[in-house]
């Protein structure tokens, strides 16, 4: 008798163990505790995982979509009035070039961000450093080829290839996968800014009367 209440019982908890699972009826009582599907968890880290990647990587280009449209029009225009030294990369050499940079400092971006686990205390200085030099980065063309001021450009683009340095300096400790990203971008702007300042000196800017 004893042996036979025993496997009763064994074989009751076993149906509920099943049942739990699966969330089914058992005599009369249903459960309520169904695991997520192995698909829905799958699912759910794919997203957690792709969405912030895909937006940190496309931030950067934003800025750079409103930057080609300025410079669209002045680079046929007014820009080829301008004297420039000989050794000027080509035209179209720089979309494509500033694709690649803008790609490379967002996923770099994202990478940090990751490190730091999402945008906690430690992230401020970094990201902040990283947000700041991205605003720099947008305003130059405006100035550059919107509004023509070759001189408050040398200064503000001196001012982003500092910010850039310390960005890099700020994400060192945290991802150097991130930071080399960040290394085209520095050595590109360092060549834009002697290209800059070769065209501010050779193009003397108009005094306002």
């Amino acid at each position: 008798m004893t042996s036979a209440t025993t496997a009763a019982r064994a074989l009751l908890a076993g149906r509920m163990t099943f049942a739990v699972r699966l969330g089914v009826k058992v005599d009369g009582q249903t459960t309520s505790l169904r695991q997520p599907s192995r698909r829905g968890r799958c699912w759910r880290t794919a997203e957690e995982m792709w969405l912030p990647l895909v937006g940190f990587t496309a931030l950067p280009h934003l800025g750079g979509f409103y930057g080609g449209y300025i410079t669209r029009k002045e680079v046929k225009t007014w820009y080829p009035t301008l004297q420039k030294p000989s050794w000027r990369p080509p035209n179209a050499a720089f979309p494509v070039v500033w694709t690649c940079l803008y790609t490379g400092m967002g996923y770099g971006s994202y990478l940090v961000w990751k490190e730091l686990g999402g945008f906690s205390e430690k992230a401020v200085l970094p990201l902040g450093l990283y947000g700041m030099q991205l605003g720099l980065n947008w305003t130059w063309t405006p100035i550059f080829f919107g509004a023509h001021k070759l001189k408050l450009a040398l200064m503000e683009i001196v001012l982003l290839t500092g910010t850039v340095g310390a960005t890099m300096w700020s994400w060192y400790s945290i991802s150097r996968p991130a930071t080399l990203l960040m290394a085209p971008y520095l050595a590109w702007l360092c060549l834009a800014t002697s290209l800059n300042y070769c065209i501010w000196r050779d193009n003397p800017e108009k005094k306002e009367e």
